[in-house]
């Protein structure tokens, strides 16, 4: 049986993320064509994980599987949120 901490540990580093601004998003990019672009990331990395998965085993390719699966609900989110803003029909 594994000890469960009853306190979880203290942040050792608060500080706020901030992004690097190496690489920055157009500020004049419209809002479907960052949706469309979202989407295909997402996509191509749900089938990388998915690739990926199929070379481990066991528990390494259980927590790839779950995270392809995050990832592809994410995707689904996102189709959903472009097609709030460009309905198809």
């Amino acid at each position: 049986m594994s000890h469960i901490p009853s306190n979880p540990p203290a942040r050792i580093n608060a500080t706020p993320y901030s992004p690097n601004t190496l690489f920055m998003v157009n500020p004049q990019s419209d809002t479907e064509s960052l949706l469309v672009n979202a989407c295909e990331s997402l996509a191509s990395a749900t089938v990388m994980l998915g690739d990926f998965a199929g070379m481990l085993e066991g528990s390494r390719r259980s927590t790839l599987l779950g995270i392809a699966q995050v990832v592809m609900l994410g995707e689904l989110a996102v189709n959903k949120a472009l097609d709030n803003v460009v309905p198809t029909g």
